[in-house]
């Protein structure tokens, strides 16, 4: 008598989605850096992940939809690779002006990343057309980002580095804000020593008052 043969696995629907899903990110991603978004499709994307399209429209009402997910997703990512995660703060190593300056540096380094910023520059464009999508993207992500440097300037002042009275929502932006405007209007070079500058400036008008 022959010994049984054992039963086959029943495929993981869950692990052949996520791959689908993956190879959908990266391939929102690099068509739109390699085309733009104007000439980025459904078709096309879906051509380039090996994935039919009604599998994308099954999760996405839209190409913009796609590419935010995937911008998050990528995200996340080069988050995790820093050694981050979902909850990482603004560094508090005691020096406001050096913890700012690294974070700063590495939006620069992130912005001058052709991965980040076709797709960037992409929902940007997108968000001001399409309300919703704009309100996603600043709800997923920048917000989320904006906290941790409220927060990183709530310990400051608490130590007395900043004064009491400063609005700190308007301290971020100054330090975020002059940032991605050159860089959307590329009105100069995204540099280092210009994200060192920005600190350093916003923090003499920040210090406290004597």
């Amino acid at each position: 008598m022959s010994a049984s043969r054992p039963a086959k696995a029943a495929p993981d629907a869950s692990r052949r989605s996520e791959r689908s899903r993956r190879a959908i990110f990266d391939a929102a991603l690099a068509l739109v850096s390699e085309t733009g978004y104007a000439k980025t499709t459904i078709e096309g994307i879906a051509a380039r992940a090996g994935v039919g399209k009604q599998t994308i429209y099954r999760w996405w009402p839209s190409k913009a939809a796609v590419l935010l997910d995937a911008f998050l997703d990528l995200a996340a990512r080069a988050n995790e690779a820093l050694g981050g995660d979902a909850d990482s703060e603004i560094p508090d190593t005691g020096d406001l002006a050096a913890d700012l300056k690294h974070v700063l540096r590495a939006t620069v380094d992130e912005l001058n990343d052709p991965a980040f910023d076709a797709p960037t520059r992409a929902l940007a464009a997108e968000g001001i057309v399409d309300p919703e999508l704009g309100a996603r993207f600043t709800e997923a992500l920048l917000e989320p980002q904006l906290r941790y440097y409220v927060r990183r300037l709530e310990a400051a002042r608490a130590k007395g580095d900043i004064d009491p009275d400063a609005d700190l929502r308007i301290a971020v932006e100054l330090l975020v804000g002059p940032l991605h405007h050159r860089w959307l209007h590329r009105t100069g070079p995204l540099t280092h020593a210009y994200a060192d500058a920005l600190v350093d400036h916003a923090l003499r008008g920040l210090a406290p008052r004597t």
